[in-house]
């Protein structure tokens, strides 16, 4: 199987490729320098992709846009955020639509952020949308690949939640801190963390790929969304650390903007109930297990 994969030198996109290719499949990597390794090709999110690439290619996974937490949230960066998303979608998608060989699949990242603060509820694909940047963002987004889905291309939007890792991400950053006895609950810690693990995230991307009875939204977060406080409580077991301090909500929003609000303060209990239905298996349900998981790949990789 030949995939295509934008931002594949991110968090998800490297270990999604090193997944394929493990398995013997042939992956394409897009990017916009010029490509200096004969997996690559290259696009321009605001215009041209290379089509040669593209062409008979069986399946596209777009991961490609700026972090949405990596910085605090100026008007400049959101407006970024949105732009980098919404662009690289549009041209992504009309350059499949364009092709004589269309892959069969395009898997067009989205975010959980599309239902807002949803406090203690549950939610699923079939809930509307909430309020907030990240709401509005999603609402525009996934319309973005419209033409490849008018093309007769099946897309599928995975609306991720946290991924947990142990060399990137909102754990893999904190982790130093919370190996110091640093670590603590973000504000109150009531707020619901809906989590997945990078394992199950990998896994969940290729089942998506390979199943085409999915199309649409689709929740990558796992079964078991758990509050902030547990949350922090699991990853101080993990690592024999107390976790006694808390940040309080005027100082992360005073360092944050306004992501903090949508970002670390924001209570989402979402359910993966599409991903479940088609019968998709969790490697890893309970958040402990998933902490522990990214704690020992991060152990590893401190001494790789």
């Amino acid at each position: 199987m030949k995939v295509v994969i934008s931002g594949a030198s991110g968090l998800i996109g490297s270990a999604l490729v090193k997944d394929l290719r493990k398995d013997g499949h042939d992956v394409v990597r897009l990017v916009r320098r010029e490509p200096a390794e004969a997996d690559e090709a290259r696009w321009d999110p605001h215009g041209t992709v290379d089509a040669k690439a593209l062409e008979g290619c069986d399946a596209v996974v777009h991961l490609a846009g700026a972090g949405v937490g990596d910085r605090p949230w100026t008007e400049a960066y959101k407006e970024k955020i949105r732009d980098s998303r919404l662009s690289g979608t549009r041209a992504l998608a009309e350059a499949l639509a364009g092709l004589d060989a269309r892959p069969r699949v395009l898997v067009s990242g989205s975010a959980i952020g599309y239902y807002g603060d949803t406090g203690g509820r549950e939610v699923d694909e079939d809930s509307p949308a909430g309020e907030g940047f990240l709401a509005d963002l999603v609402r525009d987004w996934e319309p973005a690949a419209a033409p490849a889905a008018e093309a007769g291309i099946r897309v599928v939007h995975p609306r991720t939640g946290i991924v947990l890792a142990g060399d990137g991400g909102q754990l893999g950053r904190t982790l130093p801190l919370f190996k110091l006895g640093l670590g603590g609950r973000l504000g109150d810690g009531t707020q619901w963390v809906s989590w997945i693990s990078i394992t199950d995230h990998i896994a969940a991307l290729r089942y998506l790929i390979d199943h085409d009875e999915l199309s649409g939204p689709v929740n990558l977060t796992a079964p078991a969304p758990v509050t902030n406080a547990v949350f922090t409580k699991a990853v101080g077991q993990a690592l024999g650390r107390p976790t006694l301090l808390s940040v309080p909500k005027f100082a992360l929003r005073l360092a944050l903007r306004d992501f903090a609000d949508e970002g670390p303060l924001v209570s989402q209990r979402v359910l993966p109930r599409r991903l479940e239905g088609a019968g998709f298996e969790f490697a890893h349900p309970d958040v402990n297990a998933a902490v522990r998981a990214a704690v020992r790949a991060a152990v590893r990789a401190e001494h790789a």
